[in-house]
């Protein structure tokens, strides 16, 4: 398989896993002090793919060499407000991301499923 494939198994794994610090997210609305977590991935691939991805200086440092060895990197939000309790958690950007979530990983499935049908064709030719 060509490296388009191992990227699109990327994309969709980071979309499933963007889904689950979403929903995690929402179901700590109310918790005090809890911190959003968010998953990046296309940024990363924006940044390898244009050849400004930075040098790995260390081998203790993460590094991205190819865009196959791009994966989804979870960090906390810090530019959403705090809340009196503690919480940064707001209930419509994270309701945003998750439609936006939802048209990515469908759009990743629907291109990947035209990648196999083009395989499949040339195949059974």
């Amino acid at each position: 398989m060509d490296s388009t494939y191992n990227l699109m198994k990327n994309a969709l794994d980071a979309a499933s896993m963007r889904q689950e610090m979403i929903s995690s997210n929402v179901a700590n609305v109310n918790t005090a002090g809890y911190k959003v977590n968010k998953v990046d991935f296309e940024t990363i691939l924006d940044t390898v793919s244009n050849g400004t991805a930075m040098n790995k200086t260390n081998d203790l440092h993460i590094g991205f060499g190819s865009l196959e060895d791009v994966s989804p990197v979870v960090s906390k939000r810090t530019d959403t407000t705090v809340k009196e309790n503690g919480n940064n958690v707001d209930i419509d950007i994270e309701m945003a991301e998750e439609a936006s979530n939802s048209i990515y990983y469908n759009a990743m499935i629907t291109q990947l499923n035209a990648k196999y049908s083009m395989l499949r064709s040339v195949i059974t030719k």
